[in-house]
């Protein structure tokens, strides 16, 4: 599939973004996994691999710079998203990548196996049953709904003092951000560009107001 290496090189060189080869390799491993999963499995609706370069690993790798920690966790992750491709462009950090439903876990825990990522731990079960023994860093989610759901639903998940939560989002959130909880309060709001993907993208970095 060396069209997909040569598309991804073309979207990368339109970044700030360093990627190294065996990176490379291993994001576009688990783009050929995902399609050849999704047949059976309904991962996602992206269903064409160079759209997948664009929309699930393009979009999630522009994050990267924006990792202030060592663990994070990755809630309502779906076939791994955006937590494996940042485990791919961070090995020096941990990873926990949790999604209620058996299929997606599955997805993943083939994944980390078949292109070698160490860094990665997949867990089955609702946010909100979920009690780590250690909290993270950084609280990590594309998936949710809204902003205040993510905070009050992963709220035992950050690290008292230091945690944070990263929301990515499309157009820049004003609604939602007025919602949020009086607890909960963004600190960053980041403009990410991601190319070749329509439309805005944003990374709201929110953390507890008091302590």
């Amino acid at each position: 599939m060396s069209e997909l290496k040569q598309k991804l090189n073309q979207l990368i060189a339109q970044s700030t973004l360093s990627v190294t080869e065996q990176q490379k390799d291993q994001l576009i491993g688990y783009v050929e996994l995902l399609y050849k999963w999704n047949k059976a499995y309904n991962l996602t609706s992206v269903r064409v691999p160079s759209e997948m370069l664009v929309k699930h690993i393009m979009d999630s790798i522009v994050v990267s710079p924006h990792l202030d920690g060592d663990s994070m966790i990755d809630v309502g992750t779906g076939p791994g998203l955006p937590g494996i491709p940042l485990a791919i462009m961070n090995p020096d950090k941990s990873f926990t990548l949790l999604d209620s439903l058996g299929k997606r876990i599955r997805f993943i825990k083939q994944v980390v196996h078949e292109l070698h990522i160490s860094n990665v731990t997949a867990v089955q079960s609702r946010v909100e049953d979920f009690q780590p023994e250690e909290k993270f860093d950084i609280v990590l989610s594309r998936a949710f709904a809204s902003m205040t759901d993510m905070v009050n639903w992963c709220h035992h998940l950050p690290k008292e003092q230091s945690g944070h939560f990263l929301a990515l989002k499309g157009l820049y959130p004003t609604d939602e951000i007025s919602l949020l909880p009086e607890w909960c309060s963004v600190t960053d709001i980041k403009a990410l560009n991601v190319p070749e993907l329509e439309g805005e993208r944003h990374l709201v970095i929110l953390s507890r107001t008091n302590k």
